[in-house]
């Protein structure tokens, strides 16, 4: 089990793991819903975040395009 130390967006680059976190508190479990990717609980069933492995490969086509317009949407 991890604890999150407050962060909200945190990248291990010798691990190439990128953790979003949306609450703080110690992680009890976790779902891999995609290959890589994990959406992690608090004990009570609350998301706390995501992680996700190999980072740089997942947003690798991402960071290529980058440069170009990426339209952003706002509620």
């Amino acid at each position: 089990m991890k604890k999150n130390n407050g962060k909200i967006v945190y990248y291990d680059k010798d691990e190439d793991v990128l953790s979003l976190y949306i609450k703080k508190g110690k992680e009890d479990g976790f779902i891999e819903v995609s290959p890589g990717v994990s959406v992690e609980f608090d004990r009570k069933g609350n998301v706390m975040g995501v992680e996700i492995l190999n980072a740089s490969r997942v947003f690798k086509s991402f960071l290529k395009s980058a440069g170009k317009r990426i339209p952003v949407y706002a509620r």
